[in-house]
């Protein structure tokens, strides 16, 4: 953990891959740690990742970490450069019509959850990304989004739309977020469970019956551009 700190990962990727070195190594905690092999990883895959049904992007974070883990230990058995991934699954992700998209924002009648969730899909934003959003990265001048410390450390603009525009005018004279844009009690960032409560209501009264997570929009929100021409 300190050496990933050290490096200055995401405290989200820090936690996964703890999480995850912490699951294969406790797998084999009867052997030493400098006694591992590439064959140990083939056994857990098939004796605890395969058995329990998980994923294979579950599958992909343990070898991410348990290359990254040895890599920077000595007296290994393992061989790094002999661990295989396993095959990505090629899933189409579920995208929401336009007409679709409206209908959740409409139904939304808290001017708080109707923003976020209008925010997200128009500007293409993951939902940390959203949430990180302070008042200042908003620049109704170029009509752009400063989205700040994005994945893989990387600033980056994205679009603001004038709808969305006004709505963040109306919200902000009725929040008055202090720190970020949207905030919880006592002027802490909104979660992102909060988030997907949100948004998880919007779609039942909206009667959508497909599968949506806050991605979805996002997602959405890249087809859509595509099918104008973008």
């Amino acid at each position: 953990k300190k050496y990933l700190l050290s490096k200055r990962y995401s405290d989200n990727t820090i936690a996964t891959y703890c999480d995850a070195l912490k699951s294969f190594l406790m797998f084999h905690n009867n052997k030493n740690v400098n006694e591992i092999t590439n064959q140990d990883l083939i056994i857990y895959n098939n004796e605890y990742i395969l058995k329990k049904g998980l994923s294979a992007s579950y599958q992909n974070q343990i070898v991410n970490a348990i290359k990254l883990y040895f890599k920077v230990i000595n007296q290994q058995l393992i061989q790094i450069d002999s661990i295989h991934r396993p095959k990505r699954e090629k899933k189409l992700p579920v995208v929401l019509s336009k007409h679709e998209v409206l209908r959740i924002i409409d139904v939304t009648e808290n001017m708080k959850h109707k923003t976020l969730l209008a925010l997200i899909y128009s500007a293409g934003l993951r939902i940390s990304e959203a949430l990180n959003l302070q008042p200042r990265d908003i620049d109704s001048q170029r009509m752009l989004i400063h989205v700040k410390d994005a994945k893989g450390k990387k600033d980056r603009y994205t679009l603001l739309s004038d709808r969305v525009l006004t709505l963040l005018r109306e919200y902000y004279v009725l929040y008055k977020p202090k720190v970020y844009l949207f905030e919880g009690i006592h002027a802490s960032k909104y979660t992102s469970r909060s988030a997907q409560i949100v948004l998880k209501d919007a779609v039942k009264k909206a009667k959508i019956q497909k599968p949506i997570t806050l991605h979805t929009l996002r997602h959405s929100f890249a087809t859509h551009l595509l099918e104008g021409g973008t």
